[in-house]
């Protein structure tokens, strides 16, 4: 096999979904389906005999799970995992994100339309795999065992800024979840400013995901609907499957959804909520790039910068896939690149 073909090993339980996965990636032309397993055990036995480019897993399966597989996994041949999740298990789709998986995609139902974008969401992580920093992964899932020791530093202002932020906006695509995690972990509880996250997600999926930051964080956390509020010590999610829009309304900041448009290549969209907030927050926001592959997020910055806003993006060093931030950072419009682990810190310079 040639080096520019990927090769995959497939993990799953059901004969069906193992036939389904395995003639989508032969047919990308650039990936190819070198073993199939059904389950962690035998997966595992696979992997160390021909050593795949990306491992695709289903969670739930007898002998062996999905977990006990990327524990093992992680520790001993590090290598690119997308989890293949039903909406059913949601939560545990987090759980094996903390534990080292790349991404997820979620499993289609009998629409068409929901196979076909499962089949265009799987080519897309297949094609990113060039792009994976493993040994990125790896630090973060070491430096994500100190935060549920729950030794994570809440971060001081390091110093004082002239500059008042009353939004600060994330936007993030592959390994945005963990990386999100870490940042607001770090907060404390009377953070000076509201905060709105877009991440590319599944519809679905956010909920949980939300939820799961409200647990581990000392904010307000939630999935956003049409009508909440922007706050201080508030962080709204937007919703996968849709942008979330920033607009005023009176004295105050409401949060608006907008459905997806055909134009729309990544959803949610980073783009549209830096260009809503610009124009909303202008010099009082913050627009904070993190790892992701694809441009989503440069027309933003733009259009942060032209407001008065302050920009950061994460460093090549951190980032598990540096296409997002690099992007941004090409627009020479970026204020500050920082490693992961600094971002708390330089937020709250500001808030």
């Amino acid at each position: 096999m040639g080096n520019d073909v990927i090769s995959v090993l497939v993990v799953d339980d059901s004969v069906y979904n193992r036939r389904m996965l395995s003639e989508i990636i032969d047919q990308t032309g650039f990936a190819k389906v070198v073993a199939v397993a059904r389950d962690g055990e035998e997966g595992l036995k696979k992997v160390f005999d021909l050593r795949p480019d990306l491992i695709t897993l289903d969670l739930e399966m007898p002998h062996m799970d999905g977990f006990t597989f990327l524990r093992i996994l992680m520790k001993s041949m590090p290598t690119p995992v997308v989890v293949v999740s039903s909406l059913a298990e949601d939560r545990n789709v987090f759980k094996a994100l903390e534990l080292g998986a790349l991404d997820f995609v979620g499993k289609p139902d009998t629409k068409l339309s929901t196979i076909e974008q499962f089949q265009k969401d799987l080519i897309q992580k297949l094609a990113m795999t060039r792009h994976i920093r493993m040994r990125n992964i790896q630090r973060r899932i070491s430096q994500q065992v100190v935060t549920q020791l729950g030794i994570a530093p809440v971060v001081k202002p390091a110093e004082a800024v002239a500059r008042k932020v009353e939004l600060v906006a994330i936007g993030a695509s592959t390994g945005g979840p963990s990386a999100i995690q870490s940042i607001l972990s770090r907060f404390p509880a009377d953070l000076n400013a509201g905060i709105a996250v877009s991440q590319h997600m599944p519809s679905g999926f956010t909920k949980a995901f939300a939820e799961r930051l409200d647990r581990i964080s000392k904010l307000t956390v939630k999935e956003a609907e049409p009508g909440d509020f922007m706050e201080k010590g508030k962080v709204l999610i937007s919703p996968g499957g849709k942008n979330l829009i920033l607009a005023r309304q009176g004295s105050k900041v409401v949060a608006r959804l907008e459905e997806r448009a055909e134009s729309d290549r990544y959803i949610p969209s980073v783009d549209k909520l830096f260009k809503s907030a610009a124009g909303v927050y202008g010099s009082r926001m913050m627009a904070v790039v993190l790892t992701g592959m694809g441009s989503d997020g440069k027309e933003g910055v733009l259009a942060v910068k032209r407001a008065g806003g302050f920009v950061i993006a994460e460093s090549e060093k951190t980032s598990i896939v540096f296409g997002m931030p690099r992007e941004a950072i090409e627009t020479h419009q970026v204020d500050r690149v920082a490693n992961l682990e600094e971002i708390s810190g330089e937020i709250l310079k500001f808030c």
